[in-house]
């Protein structure tokens, strides 16, 4: 077992945990409103929908059904249905494909990211999760959490180079360089903090 994959205990008192997107940590989950994201001037609702949208850059229609949702739970039931369609590669490119998402919602949501992600000083940071122990952790009756916590892991790697970088840091954030990184049938462009050019955002709802 690699390190990326190994599973982690965190004690309770060192760690900030988020669960529902309206409790106190509630903005680091993907799953959160109030970040918006616009990728090739399309507007996307959440990093959530972000990510399930990128399992199927070969079928444009179902990318289309994912993005013009505007709630991320009903999206992501939307993408599950589609699961034998999923790009070739997916569980070899998935985290690099979440952590990109994340530095996608940083960048274009400095501010109220940034201070929330900060606000949780040196903090563990894990996804409190009962069933998915990959992107996050289940609580354990010694009041701590066991998971491999992918998602809190990578929020305290974006946290930390946030830190040491600053906002400058994250002005643009490059496409991934793997096969058929697209939206909507075109390459994903970079990634700005600020509209980049003139061209109308793209309606899709």
């Amino acid at each position: 077992m690699n390190k990326s994959t190994m599973y982690r205990i965190y004690k309770s008192e060192k760690t900030v945990s988020f669960r529902k997107t309206t409790e106190k940590w509630g903005g680091l989950s993907n799953m959160a409103k109030g970040y918006p994201l616009l990728i090739n001037n399309i507007p996307i609702q959440s990093s959530e929908i972000l990510y399930q949208a990128c399992r199927y850059p070969e079928h444009p229609d179902i990318q289309k059904l994912i993005i013009t949702n505007s709630n991320p739970f009903e999206a992501k039931k939307i993408a599950r249905k589609y699961d034998a369609l999923t790009r070739a590669g997916w569980e070899e490119n998935r985290v690099s494909i979440m952590k990109w998402c994340v530095r996608v919602k940083l960048c274009q949501n400095w501010k109220p990211f940034f201070e929330l992600l900060n606000a949780t000083n040196e903090a563990n940071i894990v996804e409190h999760s009962d069933k998915d122990i990959f992107w996050g952790a289940r609580k354990e009756s010694d009041n701590s959490f066991y998971g491999i916590n992918v998602l809190g892991r990578i929020l305290m790697e974006t946290r930390e180079l946030a830190r040491k970088k600053g906002q400058d840091g994250f002005l643009i954030i490059p496409p991934l360089k793997i096969d058929r990184f697209d939206i909507l049938g075109d390459p994903i462009s970079i990634i700005r903090a600020d509209k980049p050019d003139n061209s109308p955002i793209i309606p899709l709802f």
